[in-house]
């Protein structure tokens, strides 16, 4: 058994060829099946984000598995693997593991550290569960992955500090204004940079958007996206006075605000706080602006320096992260090792509830006046002492799975216990399934039960 992913992202193709590759939910949900029905396939999820495409499987060989899924995914997107497969990235086992915690906690993401991919992972896990693609080690390693990126969000500063011009943006503002709630926003020219920005100031409490564009035609349709006001340059003068935040993204080859300008605004405004944003390159507004009293200009170069600045500071939150993906992957080592021993203890359960249902039958003969009640007391009880004997020998072999002597260690459990037979019968059972493989790895036999390990908080 090898865990695989195949997959590629906005490091390894263009969105030429990322968009060749997307699913949609739908598509996906319909795929899944097909997936798990994959020859050399036992388990699969499929993730599919606006950057990524990665299909996770569970397979009985690691080089047949891969040819399988490449060729499962030439047949969802009816393309010739030549067209994509030299964009792919194959990662196995260990690197396969450590990848999907990466990705999970957004360390592998454009933006690093941002949360929306856990919410996706998420989400592409359990349209695989209900598809009844995954199984015992999906279901453990993907809960393990979300229950880690959790972590890392709460316990490190990973996603605090502003990695995007629009973002870093707003945090400047903030430290003007310390909130935003009921500002103005006079966004000058139609840019895109620009109207990201504005998204993040209302989202931030800014109430009212102005929009002023040479063509008015272009400020209609950009303030109606916001139910905004519209006009002309010939009214910058105007909504200058009454802007709190001002972000300029035009492409004219001068200044369209100077210092001139903003000071009469700012006599007008009885000297309230003017926040300015310059994003267009070559400049919109005037450099000296910024030496009038109460006004805060910052162009596109000051924020690249916070970004620059809180990208260093999520470096430093992301290598606490990555000592914490090193723990879980030696936490998913051990429990993978412990799958080796779930056919003897459920095989030596078995054995032992078997031994305390015949001694209750002979019970219930020598002693047959006895009431149903005080039978199931009796039960309880010979169930419990049963129980405890073999918790220690169960915890004992859980942990000599995880030595380098573990398959000596199996057979001595065995042997102890006489167990050679009831294993024989169950590996007869298991072949005698059209794909056993599979039916194990989906936790469909009852030795999965066994396990009984919980996950890392």
């Amino acid at each position: 058994m090898h865990i695989l992913v195949v997959g590629l992202n906005h490091k390894t193709a263009p969105v030429a060829v990322r968009e060749k590759l997307a699913f949609t939910p739908e598509h996906r949900d319909r795929a899944l099946p097909v997936l798990r029905n994959t020859k050399s396939v036992l388990e699969g999820v499929i993730l599919s984000t606006c950057n990524r495409m990665e299909v996770y499987a569970v397979v009985d060989q690691l080089h047949t598995g891969e040819h399988f899924i490449k060729g499962f995914l030439s047949e969802q997107f009816n393309l010739p693997k030549e067209e994509f497969v030299d964009y792919l990235y194959v990662k196995a086992n260990d690197e396969a593991v450590v990848h999907l915690f990466r990705v999970t906690a957004g360390l592998d993401s454009l933006v690093l550290g941002e949360t929306q991919i856990l919410g996706q992972v998420r989400e592409a896990y359990y349209a695989a569960l209900e598809a009844g693609a995954t199984g015992t080690v999906f279901n453990t390693l993907f809960k393990q992955a979300i229950t880690l990126a959790k972590r890392a969000h709460a316990e490190t500063q990973i996603n605090h500090n502003a990695v995007s011009v629009s973002y870093a943006a707003v945090e400047l503002g903030k430290k003007v204004f310390g909130s935003f709630a009921g500002k103005r926003v006079l966004i000058i020219g139609a840019g895109k940079m620009g109207e990201l920005t504005v998204k993040h100031l209302l989202a931030n409490g800014a109430r009212q958007v102005m929009v002023v564009n040479r063509t008015v035609e272009k400020a209609r349709e950009l303030a109606a996206s916001y139910d905004g006001e519209a006009y002309g340059f010939d009214a910058l003068p105007e909504v200058l006075v009454r802007a709190d935040v001002v972000i300029s993204s035009t492409g004219a080859p001068g200044y369209v605000v100077t210092k001139a300008d903003v000071a009469a605004a700012m006599a007008q405004r009885r000297w309230r706080p003017l926040f300015l944003i310059d994003i267009a390159v070559p400049r919109d507004l005037d450099p000296a602006i910024a030496e009038l009293d109460n006004v805060y200009l910052y162009d596109i170069d000051d924020l690249k320096g916070v970004v620059a600045a809180n990208l260093r500071e999520r470096e430093k939150e992301a290598r606490k992260i990555e000592a914490m993906i090193a723990e879980e992957l030696e936490a998913f080592h051990k429990w993978l090792n412990t799958l080796g021993v779930v056919p003897l203890i459920a095989a030596l359960r078995e054995k032992a509830l078997a031994i305390q249902d015949e001694a209750m039958k002979r019970i219930e003969k020598k002693l047959p006046h006895l009431s149903e009640q005080e039978l199931r007391v009796i039960r309880k009880q010979t169930k419990s002492i049963v129980n405890q004997l073999l918790r220690d020998p169960i915890l004992r072999i859980k942990e000599l799975a995880a030595e380098p002597n573990a398959e000596e260690a199996k057979a001595l459990f065995a042997t102890i216990f006489a167990l050679e037979e009831a294993l024989a019968a169950r590996q007869a059972q298991e072949t005698a399934c059209r794909r056993p493989e599979a039916d194990a790895a989906r936790g469909r036999l009852p030795a999965v039960e066994a396990l009984e390990l919980p996950l890392r908080p």
